[in-house]
């Protein structure tokens, strides 16, 4: 049996499968139906220092091979999880991190100043790409200097893991990770959902009620797997890979195009132990092609000119 655990900088997963934000809520929505403890880690839904209302309905749409999200980052504000969320999720067996969002600089970093001092949440994901919010969001994630100002600011305030989750809304991806690279980040993740619209051709009207929205599932794969080939050949950093994630073949191909560990994202809503069959069919994997550990896997991939 291969040994699944590995490191991303302080964090240490027993296997390099998350659950994304965003499509697990808090976890407690899952626990009836799946063991959370056997996923490497976990991600909550977004948190911003105040609460937010989120986007006016209609907010999903169903499209072929994915869907569109407009939710707009819904939550009742930091506080809320500290006091309520955080005292039920603190003994949960499995790295639960939070992801940060905010308006401004100055509120991602007030808000990852909260979060700090939870001494069981050992890091946090640092959103800099969400495409359904007004103000902040991707605003920060679509230029270098952007994305550098706002992880340079949070850097130092937080002294823990520092993820910081890349857009794919934007013309050179890494060169966007080596911004945040060369501001502190201590690993990214990417991709988050590409910007997307869906049109009712009856009414003539929009779908969704922001017009545009975050489109994911399996029609991202393609997109995210370049992409995330691209960073991981243009950083030091370990990178988590996202979008798209359907099995455990989708995992293996992420890592060997240089991922450490993966988030699976959208599959959750269509089998919500998704992510305890891609750990079986990782191990199988490793087992089947004499790959002692999953971290074997990273990088690994082979028959391109590396130029």
């Amino acid at each position: 049996m291969a040994a699944l655990k590995i490191q991303i900088a302080g964090l240490t997963l027993k296997n390099p499968v998350m659950a994304a934000s965003g499509t697990f809520g808090y976890g407690f929505e899952y626990a009836d139906l799946m063991d959370i403890s056997c996923l490497g880690g976990m991600v909550v839904k977004g948190t911003t220092l105040e609460a937010r209302e989120g986007n006016p309905y209609p907010r999903m749409a169903e499209t072929p091979q994915g869907m569109l999200n407009a939710v707009g980052l819904q939550n009742r504000g930091v506080d809320y999880f500290i006091r309520e969320i955080y005292p039920q999720l603190r003994k949960t067996d499995t790295n639960i991190l939070v992801n940060v969002s905010g308006a401004s600089v100055e509120s991602y970093v007030a808000c990852a100043e909260k979060i700090a001092p939870l001494e069981d949440i050992p890091a946090i994901e640092l959103n800099i790409s969400c495409p359904n919010v007004k103000q902040g969001g991707m605003a920060f994630g679509v230029s270098c200097q952007g994305a550098a100002e706002v992880v340079r600011a949070v850097r130092r305030a937080y002294p823990k893991t520092l993820i910081v989750k890349l857009s794919p809304n934007v013309t050179d991806v890494a060169e966007i990770a080596r911004a945040v690279e060369g501001e502190g980040a201590d690993a990214v993740s990417l991709i988050n959902t590409l910007l997307g619209m869906a049109i009712d051709a009856e009414t003539r009207r929009p779908v969704l009620s922001t017009v545009t929205g975050g489109l994911s599932g399996p029609c991202v794969k393609p997109v995210a797997l370049r992409m995330v080939w691209q960073v991981s050949r243009a950083v030091q950093i370990p990178v988590i890979g996202m979008g798209g994630i359907a099995g455990w073949k989708d995992a293996v191909e992420f890592m060997l195009a240089g991922a450490s560990a993966v988030q699976i994202g959208t599959c959750n809503f269509v089998d919500p132990t998704v992510g305890l069959k891609v750990i079986t069919g990782l191990n199988d994997y490793c087992d089947r092609h004499g790959f002692a550990s999953a971290g074997e896997l990273t990088g690994a991939l082979t028959g391109f000119k590396n130029s």
